[in-house]
């Protein structure tokens, strides 16, 4: 079974190499998803959509159910140079999450939902 722990392992492994790019990560992170919704279909790099080409879909019974876009390790993920990406993105798609591989932020219906405790916080009004 791929663990959290194992998950990170195998990120931490690849980084320390100092030869990966945000797509070094991406079966890491696929096979992670895989172990943790084992009743969802994880594909990297699915075919384009209306607003764009996200690096992951979610699937459940040929649903889509959410996406995800994944920047290096490290990227700065408020950085202007993903607003407008990640804005068409946050307001195309209801479940997004956005990630370097080690953050990860989870937006539904556009807004970014940060965890409290066994809570989770919406950071919209």
């Amino acid at each position: 079974m791929h663990t959290v722990q194992e998950y990170l392992d195998k990120v931490t492994q690849h980084y320390k190499a100092r030869i990966s790019t945000e797509h070094s990560y991406r079966s890491d992170l696929q096979n992670l998803l895989e172990n943790l919704l084992p009743n969802v279909l994880v594909t990297n790099e699915p075919a384009r959509i209306q607003c764009g080409s996200p690096d992951y879909i979610l699937t459940r019974a040929n649903l889509p159910i959410g996406y995800i876009e994944a920047k290096g390790i490290g990227k700065a993920l408020d950085s202007k140079d993903y607003r407008e990406q990640f804005d068409r993105y946050r307001h195309s798609l209801d479940n997004l999450i956005i990630t370097d591989y080690l953050e990860f932020r989870f937006i539904v219906r556009a807004c970014l939902k940060q965890p409290s405790g066994s809570l989770m916080l919406s950071a919209c009004p």
